[in-house]
């Protein structure tokens, strides 16, 4: 199962999301590898930018990760955290942040046109045990607030180097 996270910011009064993408852009990439042959769906490794139509200011950054484990989740997320600190997004963004992080456990394709019948959940064709799920979930859960703690930490040692 992948990690999926959903990070809303506000941009300050006069920044554009231009502004917003020079600061947040990443200037390392996650190394995520797929040792398929197969482009995995969605992509991982790439973060889609919503600009909010009903607010303008408001920027989404959806993405997907790869299948979880501790290992890997340390490993992308100490990545995310030495991007914020060597890029702070603190002059172009306003200082609340909605952060979601989840674990996918269903795709469903509503296209089809007519009735269509239940079906458990899934994704990419492999039912989803929901109790693996509820684990990932806890994993996901304790690696973010891991992750978050140690940023807090080094962003504090930064700013007492000042």
């Amino acid at each position: 199962m992948m990690m999926v996270s959903m990070i809303k910011r506000r941009l300050k009064e006069g920044k554009t999301y231009e502004d917003f993408r020079r600061a947040w852009f990443h200037t390392t990439g996650f190394g995520i590898d797929s040792d398929s042959y197969i482009e995995p769906e969605p992509p991982l490794g790439r973060l889609y930018t919503v600009i909010n139509a009903f607010d303008p200011r408001e920027i989404i950054v959806i993405g997907f990760g790869p299948e979880i484990s501790q290992e890997v989740l340390e490993s992308v997320l100490n990545i995310d955290v030495e991007e914020r600190l060597d890029n702070p997004l603190d002059e172009v963004i306003e200082p609340a942040i909605d952060r979601s992080f989840g674990v996918l456990v269903s795709e469903d394709d509503f296209s089809p046109k007519g009735a269509i019948e239940y079906q458990n959940p899934s994704v990419n064709g492999v039912e989803t045990d929901l109790k693996e799920s509820g684990e990932l979930i806890n994993l996901v859960r304790r690696e973010i607030e891991s992750a978050s703690a140690r940023r807090d930490e080094k962003r504090q040692e930064i700013e007492g180097e000042k």
